[in-house]
């Protein structure tokens, strides 16, 4: 019996996380001071990496070929700041616009109608086909094909309730934000899709088998461990529409918000969370203000 639970708390101690990523432990010298194991390969790569990121800063201030001057005058030129402020809304209307359309279209692709399963998928294929720009210029030339668009009887030109000149309804900003939210809800459904299926279907037949309604199992169930996929490549494709921009901290700030979103959504899979850059810093700054102060600490080993 005692070898049994030796070998069962055996199994157990293996089976943790720090059994399976055990971390280099602190030798003990024969005074009792502790010493750290040394890594100098890691030593070696974060210097060799510190000296050409101090390179390459170094070469941005000294190469006179880079003219920050020229390239001030030009970047917050007035054409430029409101072709930004353009880009810039455009991409909130078309990621907000594309991502509410792509939920409703992957949900359509995971129903059970093979009605609603084919329209979305042969949304997805067309609009994943077709270029961009070509999409852009038939929403802008709509009115030659359709003159007048209105509400009235179906399958007919009488529009008695409502009617309007395709022209004076899509202008160029309007022609520009449907197609890219079109555009964007092809693959935001796709992102979707994928981090609805990646969520093991034991945990929807779990929450079934306990009564709990069908919104709620989706709601409150699926789609937080979905969103643990689904963020890293939304952002990508935020920080995509973005990106042709000369605004780099804007995707700066992106970055940094996918970061904790991540962060949150690792909670479930993780026992404790790793720190954040700036817990980090926070550490090493206590720990470099208490080293001043203090003389080193000697442990003694335990017989």
């Amino acid at each position: 019996m005692t070898s049994t639970l030796d070998t069962r708390s055996f199994g157990v101690a293996a089976a943790s996380p720090s059994a399976r990523n055990p971390e280099p432990a602190p030798t003990a010298t024969a005074e009792g001071r502790v010493i750290r194991r040394r890594n100098w390969g890691l030593y070696v790569a974060s210097a060799v990496v510190i000296f050409l990121l101090a390179q390459f800063l170094w070469s941005l201030v000294t190469v006179k070929n880079y003219q920050w001057d020229v390239f001030a005058q030009y970047f917050f030129n007035d054409a430029i700041l409101r072709g930004l402020r353009l880009t810039l809304v455009l991409t909130v209307v078309s990621i907000i616009g594309g991502f509410l359309l792509g939920a409703l279209l992957a949900l359509m692709r995971l129903s059970s109608s093979a009605i609603l399963n084919s329209a979305a998928f042969g949304y997805v294929w067309f609009f994943r086909s077709v270029p961009l720009l070509v999409q852009i210029l038939v929403w802008y030339n709509l009115g030659y094909l359709y003159p007048t668009l209105g509400l009235g009887t179906p399958f007919t030109t009488n529009f008695w309730i409502y009617e309007v000149q395709t022209t004076s309804l899509i202008l160029a900003f309007f022609a520009a934000a449907l197609g890219l939210t079109l555009h964007q809800a092809a693959y935001s459904s796709e992102i979707i899709r994928a981090g609805i299926l990646s969520v093991d279907s034991g945990q929807r037949e779990a929450a079934a088998a306990l009564g709990i309604p069908r919104s709620s199992r989706f709601l409150r169930i699926i789609v937080p461990q979905a969103a643990r996929s689904i963020v890293p490549n939304a952002f990508n494709e935020i920080i995509g529409k973005v990106k042709g921009t000369s605004v780099v901290f804007i995707t700066t700030a992106l970055s940094i918000i996918q970061y904790y979103v991540e962060r949150h959504y690792a909670k479930g899979t993780q026992r404790q969370l790793p720190p954040t850059p700036f817990q980090r810093l926070r550490h090493w700054v206590a720990t470099s203000w208490a080293a001043l102060g203090e003389a080193p600490t000697t442990a003694k080993v335990k017989n």
